[in-house]
């Protein structure tokens, strides 16, 4: 099956153009010097007009080519034209005298490269005719001579053969060669053509897989980073690259020289965020070059072992749950007793100003027992929901507006701040169960800012949910607060239970929604609630722009907690 070759005709004119300027004015400058310095024949005004000829038709081909996209008839065209003045050249020469016959050999080579076979052997033909007529002319005295010798005729038709046989055989050899130019140009681009689709493959290949990807060398600085680990890592590929990897990361990165490659290494985000990551490593090896660098493929697991702390959260309040009703019950009837004999105790007239404190002790620590036990029991037991479509800001408005109206702490001012992005925020719920999540959550902010401060509550659509943010100025929670946050028995207010949140939390999972918390110690907390869209809201709505007031902005800045992370009591 034969190959079809193709070859860059248009490249090569153009070289033509340019080269044949050079050759030109190199010969102006031999021949002149030559004049100057020896005797010589040569006519300088022929020689001068011929030249100057030469360099005008020059000019008109590199305008030709500039816009005339047929390249073998500019080819042929400059062939022949190239012909008659390299014969013109000869004639003003010498004739047979002439050093300038070289010529007929460069243009049977350019038209050996430019044009078919056959014009190759048709141009050395007519060279060869050109310069037999222009010699046998001044032989026979047809036309005036410039040659300072007179050669005989049997010399003559020596030097005739001689140029027949060399120009047939430099078009033979020259048409030869030109073939295999063509062929091993085509080769040459096929192959970079390979070698381009192949690179691009590759390219295409780095930056389509979903895991990270960092590459670096031997001194450990990034040298590519392709999309997916610029998602990871919330950082652009300029940002990345030439920063030593090791910095980047908290945890000792693996290494690849030792058997243990693979580790989980954790990120600390520009906007605060935790983040955990699967990071393998191994060398990079190039053949015949040796070792490279190094290469970092990583999988983002932050939401994994979110969810793996979530699962184990439910699993403990399930027990916890468990015990609740059997343990309350069990308390409950005694500490009836108790708070009954300490009433009948306190009524005795004859008690001491001590022993009645004694008395008064116990009974207001029952009271406190009493509110625990029911609070567990309200937690523990099966809770009923009425889930019907309502609108999240009015439940939110009553709310705040309750919170408004209670009794400050004496000397404390906080100021709430509302920033609800939209008119309507529609979503199935139960409402009393909705409100008891707002109020828990706005109270604890509230004793989280004992010198007082500020309370920014937004509410914003974030594709398929609604997204609730309780952002306050408080003391801020510690990671080991954040861990257990949302367990039973973790509040951190004097006086508190610490079974707000964890209801909080019940509440939420009924709902099929998300609860987090950002929070960094002395710098406020955010509590970020999330209920799903009804289906018609949620399709088709585009993810609206996260616009914030400057503390929701500080507070985005702030460490990201997981579902199981933490809470205030």
């Amino acid at each position: 099956m034969a190959v079809e070759i193709t070859f860059d005709e248009r490249s090569w004119l153009g070289w033509l153009v340019k080269v044949r300027i050079l050759i030109i004015t190199f010969l102006v400058g031999i021949e002149l010097a030559i004049t100057r310095l020896t005797p010589s024949l040569l006519p300088e005004r022929e020689f001068i007009s011929l030249i100057v000829l030469w360099y005008t038709l020059s000019v008109f081909h590199i305008v030709l080519h500039s816009f005339w996209q047929e390249h073998r008839p500019q080819a042929a065209l400059q062939v022949l034209t190239d012909l008659a003045l390299a014969t013109g050249m000869v004639y003003v020469s010498g004739g047979i005298d002439s050093s300038f016959n070289f010529l007929y050999p460069l243009i049977i080579v350019v038209a050996c490269i430019l044009l078919p076979k056959l014009w190759a052997y048709l141009t050395a033909a007519l060279a060869f005719v050109l310069y037999g007529a222009v010699v046998e002319l001044e032989f026979f005295g047809v036309i005036h001579s410039y040659s300072s010798t007179h050669a005989g005729f049997k010399t003559l038709l020596a030097i005739l053969l001689i140029n027949l046989f060399a120009f047939l055989a430099i078009a033979y050899l020259a048409s030869r060669l030109a073939a295999r130019l063509r062929q091993v140009d085509v080769q040459l681009h096929d192959t970079s053509g390979a070698l381009e689709s192949l690179q691009a493959l590759h390219e295409n290949v780095i930056r389509s897989i979903s895991g990270g990807l960092l590459t670096t060398d031997l001194e450990g600085h990034i040298t590519l980073a392709n999309p997916a680990s610029q998602t990871f890592l919330e950082r652009r590929e300029e940002d990345l690259l030439s920063q030593p990897v090791a910095r980047l990361f908290l945890d000792p990165l693996p290494s690849p020289a030792s058997s243990s490659a693979h580790a989980e290494v954790r990120y600390r985000t520009a906007t605060g965020e935790l983040k955990t990551f699967s990071m393998i490593s191994s060398p990079l090896v190039v053949p015949e070059r040796g070792r490279l660098g190094w290469v970092y493929s990583f999988d983002d697991l932050t939401e994994i072992r979110r969810l793996e702390r979530e699962v184990r959260l439910r699993d403990r309040l399930a027990a916890v749950g468990r015990l609740a009703a059997a343990i309350a019950h069990e308390i409950r009837n005694p500490l009836s007793s108790i708070a009954g004999s300490v009433s009948v105790l306190e009524g005795i007239s004859n008690l001491t100003e001590e022993q009645r404190a004694l008395v008064q002790i116990v009974t207001r620590e029952s009271e406190r027992l009493e509110n625990i036990i029911s609070d567990f029991l309200a937690y523990a037991r099966e809770k009923r929901y009425g889930f019907q479509q309502q609108d999240l800001i009015p439940l939110l408005e009553d709310t705040l507006t309750l919170l408004e109206s209670s009794t400050p702490t004496e000397g404390v001012r906080v100021q709430i701040v509302r920033r609800l992005e939209v008119e309507r925020a529609p979503a199935l719920v139960d409402g009393d169960k909705i409100k008891q999540v707002f109020w828990n959550l706005c109270s604890n902010a509230l004793r989280a800012m004992r010198e007082g401060g500020s309370l920014h509550v937004s509410l914003r659509g974030v594709g398929e949910y609604w997204v609730i943010s309780f952002a306050d100025s408080g003391h801020g929670l510690s990671q080991q607060q954040m861990e257990k946050i949302f367990e039973p028995f973790q509040g951190h207010f004097e006086g508190g239970t610490g079974l707000g949140l964890a209801i909080v939390y019940q509440i939420v999972q009924a709902h099929e929604g998300k609860i987090m918390v950002r929070s960094v110690p002395g710098q406020g907390s955010v509590f970020s609630l999330q209920l799903r869209r009804p289906d018609g809201e949620a399709e088709g709505a585009e993810l609206e722009t996260q616009r914030g007031t400057a503390d929701s902005e500080r507070s985005a800045a702030l460490a990201v907690g997981a579902g199981g992370g933490p809470s205030r009591g």
